[in-house]
């Protein structure tokens, strides 16, 4: 039976206008289904085998880099001269993070701790924990100035300890000790008579509270009642609000922990968390787009205001007594220890700070800190977190050990806490939340596309077959003669 290529043609009309119906229903239809994907996919909860995994054990390698500040001019130091440091490092620690008492709560949040260890990497330092270096030692010039106020026969009390235990104003010892802690006999003997007085019980050292602890009781937002607020703290060791600074702004606990975000940010959002090391909460604002192995990310970065005294910038006036613009004052949560926070090499900090010490050279890329976000979920894709340990020391009159060291503001060490997403993990994230979405995407459109060249191409044929119908019907043959031949189209038309 011949075909009737006009209903064919008609029937070719129907499909394409179906598939551009389809196509622009997948418009509209597809975001729904992807976004309702990452919400189930970014939620807290057990059911989802790798957003859970990626919570509770966080897979992805994280290093911590440490650098030195060794000081070369120690005794023209005690003079009033400047001091002079060179940087020495990286040395580098392979940290490990796993959450552990993770109870859930039938408020949408779940309580849990969060337990850190490192490990060093030879390997990837340059250099040993054997390597001898020369820094500040915080026992004495720390204690000097905590005891600068106090009536002189106390100081001169204070002095007379330091030379009984024969610990003089700077340290040099191998960096695992410095890092770790080291025994001391001062230390001990205030441990003993003076119990509380320092925050470790133990040896001490600058990490030496990090290895093998927990950064708190923290109780966040799991999202099941508000994707919006997943992640987010609700408290922190019981406490929705701290007590260490002078403002209720500046005590707020604002932001998630520090590990991801709530999903589908904007440019306009920002990057809040709170950080228990730093006594306070952070935000980060974003910077540019970027992308890291095809995938979209943002990347935020720590505005110049983050660490600004209340003088540059009136809502950290709650942080001070403050000093120059860059530091951050942590001595109200530091047993009262002129402990000062900053970026490395005073990066973004009044540059008078830099006028006081030698040998430091700050650049954005190598001491600026940075978070990479995949807006849509609010994972972190790359993270740098860099920080810089100062001490506050000066003459003390009555604590010899003091010498006629100028005030200054003394870099000690700075670390970077870097990682990011790679392997078989950001394989899962590339195809789940950047290929799939890609491919629906040109599906859609693609059926759009697809859809209308059918009926294009179907109308012409229908329109050709119709023109050639009439010329056959109205049409005589060549020689004048009615024609007695059969059309084969009215033939065709006829079955």
């Amino acid at each position: 039976m011949a075909i009737n290529k006009s209903k064919v043609a008609i029937g070719f009309i129907v499909a394409g206008v179906l598939t551009v119906f389809f196509g622009t229903v997948l418009t509209f239809v597809g975001p729904i289904i992807i976004d309702d994907q990452v919400v189930k996919n970014t939620m807290i909860d057990p059911k989802n085998d790798l957003s859970y995994t990626m919570w509770k054990d966080v897979p992805v390698p994280f290093y911590m880099s440490v650098y030195f500040f060794n000081i070369l001019n120690p005794k023209e130091v005690l003079k009033g001269e400047k001091p002079m440091v060179e940087q020495k490092g990286p040395y580098v620690y392979r940290k490990r993070i796993q959450k552990d008492n993770i109870t859930f709560h039938a408020n949408s949040t779940v309580s849990y701790r969060e337990y850190r260890t490192y490990f060093f990497e030879p390997s990837m330092s340059s250099g040993n924990e054997s390597d001898v270096v020369t820094i500040p030692n915080m026992l004495v010039l720390g204690a000097s100035v905590m005891m600068e106020k106090v009536p002189l026969p106390l100081r001169f009390m204070m002095s007379a300890t330091f030379k009984t235990f024969k610990e003089g104003p700077f340290l040099t010892k191998p960096v695992g000790e410095l890092m770790w802690g080291y025994d001391s006999g001062l230390v001990d003997f205030l441990n003993k008579y003076l119990p509380g007085m320092l925050p470790t019980s133990g040896k001490f050292g600058l990490f030496a509270d990090f290895n093998n602890s927990n950064t708190g009781l923290f109780t966040i937002h799991t999202g099941k009642d508000d994707i919006r607020k997943v992640h987010k703290v609700d408290s922190w060791n019981g406490l929705t609000e701290l007590n260490y600074w002078r403002t209720p702004q500046c005590n707020m606990i604002n932001g998630t922990a520090g590990q991801m975000w709530p999903p589908f940010m904007t440019r306009e959002s920002t990057l809040p968390f709170y950080s228990p090391d730093a006594c306070r909460s952070l935000e980060l604002v974003y910077q540019r787009d970027g992308k890291m192995k095809g995938i979209p990310l943002y990347r935020y970065v720590a505005p110049k205001t983050l660490f600004a005294n209340g003088t540059d910038y009136a809502p950290n006036e709650g942080f001070c007594p403050c000093r120059q613009s860059g530091l951050l004052n942590v001595s109200s949560c530091r047993h009262n220890s002129p402990v000062f926070i900053s970026h490395p090499h005073f990066f973004n900090a009044d540059p008078v700070l830099l006028d006081y010490v030698l040998g430091l050279n700050p650049t954005e890329d190598e001491h600026g800190l940075f978070i990479d976000i995949h807006p849509l979920t609010g994972v972190p894709l790359n993270v740098s977190i860099r920080l810089q340990l100062n001490l506050y020391m000066k003459r003390v009159s009555g604590i010899t050990e003091t010498g006629k060291i100028s005030e200054v503001v003394m870099p000690m060490i700075w670390f970077e806490e870097r990682g990011y997403i790679d392997g078989p993990i950001l394989t899962n994230f590339h195809t789940n939340l950047v290929i799939l979405p890609t491919v629906m995407e040109y599906m859609q459109y693609g059926f759009i596309a697809l859809g209308l060249v059918t009926i294009v191409i179907a109308a012409l044929v229908h329109h050709k077959v119709k023109t050639q119908r009439s010329e056959r019907e109205g049409g005589t043959p060549s020689d004048g003669n009615p024609s007695t031949e059969k059309d084969p189209l009215l033939e065709e038309d006829a079955d």
